[in-house]
């Protein structure tokens, strides 16, 4: 096995794991929130087989692994009843970024946990760096494999994080801008929803990268900093 497959393997991991805390927030939100539908079928869990869907989670990924795309997907959707939350547009909204939320601080806590390798040793802060250029096998050091998945971790995460607030229906950002239509509007919005998201998963390669570095870029920066 070399080197790229064991990234491959960690991006794998990293991606189940992802999902798992991405889809478990939306459920622990919205029971919070007076909904108890995800949790009572299982859903507040890290438990990936709870949450796999076979498209988003199993193919979507292959294909971004198979093309050296960046590896993005979805799980299976977590059910939600609004009428059961206190109140409806409010409690949707803040069960919708609870996904992308917990992917950034999933992201966040990887990048600190960087930073304090990094400050351990000099050796440390190359191995760190080269984990964030692609080159890590600098070493037989147990950091080497240590860093990688972190940093796979926090990349997998933001573009989860980011993937999810956009404003295509049935992403979560979608749940923030159906609440400001009309009805009528709305509803047209909803249904070609899913016509958008293929377009811009089949076309969109360059949108979506331009929308992602930004984020990339700010946590590598805090990195190449210590």
């Amino acid at each position: 096995m070399t080197l790229q497959h064991v990234i491959y393997v960690f991006q794998g991991i990293v991606f189940l794991f992802a999902i798992s805390v991405h889809e478990s927030a939306h459920a622990f939100t919205a029971w919070r929130c007076g909904d108890p539908t995800a949790k009572m079928l299982g859903r507040v869990s890290l438990n990936p087989i709870r949450h796999i869907d076979i498209m988003g989670t199993i193919i979507m990924p292959a294909i971004c692994l198979f093309t050296g795309f960046p590896v993005i997907g979805w799980a299976k959707p977590t059910p939600v009843d609004p009428r059961n939350f206190g109140h409806e547009i409010r409690d949707d909204i803040f069960t919708s970024i609870a996904g992308p939320i917990s992917n950034f601080l999933v992201a966040t806590l990887a990048v600190i946990c960087l930073m304090l390798i990094s400050l351990s040793s000099p050796q440390a802060s190359i191995i760190v760096k080269a984990a964030m250029l692609g080159y890590p096998g600098i070493s037989n050091s147990a950091l080497v494999p240590i860093s990688v998945l972190l940093y796979q971790g926090m990349v997998i995460n933001v573009l989860l994080g980011v993937f999810n607030l956009i404003p295509v229906p049935p992403l979560d950002g979608s749940h923030v801008v159906r609440h400001m239509l009309s009805e009528r509007v709305r509803d047209i919005y909803d249904r070609v929803g899913i016509v958008g998201l293929i377009l811009l998963l089949l076309v969109g390669g360059n949108l979506l990268m331009a929308m992602m570095s930004p984020f990339i870029s700010i946590f590598n920066s805090l990195l190449m900093r210590v």
